[in-house]
């Protein structure tokens, strides 16, 4: 029997609690750009994660959120959307055509983030694991080509299954309300105290301009 919404919503949120006791803050230099996943997300909201919350801390339950949205819009897809189920079975025998697959299967922590760090000024890739990415996709023969009518179909379904994933996502949004104060008790107990020894480790290496003592 297929699980509910609910019970998906359940079990992620728990996974996610058994984390959080192992994370730990990154030491290496953090991202420029933003994650487009978590800036501003309704399910981190809904979940009572704040903005200044670790991004490491937010992305694995947003993560794991998404994965059961994408669940249920593809179960809707196969059930009422021909035309984009077509097109999405199509891309996935291409994407499993391709030798080099460095985005799949990894934990939800790491899901969705850039493959390569943010480059250093001055100090240039001799490759990327993105770059060779792209170079395996790139030797895979296109997606053969849409009659006007089939595009017409394919941006209707599309629009049809971005409702739904607005409906399911609204839906989580209110059953991750009942979670907030489990969420921000972790949050609490394992996040906030190794934050705040991080900042008082750089206030003791730092000397400070108004201490009379100092030499």
């Amino acid at each position: 029997m297929e699980r509910s919404l609910e019970t998906q919503v359940d079990q992620a949120v728990q996974a996610w609690l058994r984390w959080v006791p192992r994370w730990e803050p990154a030491t290496h230099r953090g991202r420029v750009a933003p994650c487009r996943r978590c800036l501003g997300s309704p399910i981190l909201s809904a979940a009572g994660i704040a903005g200044n919350t670790p991004h490491g801390v937010q992305h694995g339950l947003s993560t794991r959120i998404k994965t059961i949205v994408d669940h249920a819009v593809a179960e809707y897809t196969e059930r009422n959307l021909p035309v984009l189920q077509r097109e999405l079975d199509q891309q996935a025998a291409r994407n499993r055509a391709r030798a080099y697959r460095p985005s799949e299967d990894l934990d939800p922590e790491f899901d969705g983030l850039p493959l390569d760090p943010d480059p250093v000024p001055g100090a240039p890739f001799l490759f990327t694991i993105a770059g060779l990415a792209d170079d395996a996709a790139a030797e895979l023969p296109p997606l053969p080509p849409l009659s006007d009518e089939e595009k017409s179909a394919l941006r209707q379904e599309v629009g049809l299954a971005d409702e739904y994933a607005n409906l399911v996502g609204r839906e989580i949004c209110g059953i991750l309300l009942r979670h907030r104060l489990h969420i921000q008790a972790a949050i609490s107990q394992h996040v906030e105290p190794q934050i705040e020894a991080m900042l008082a480790e750089l206030t003791q290496s730092l000397d400070s301009p108004f201490d009379p003592d100092a030499a």
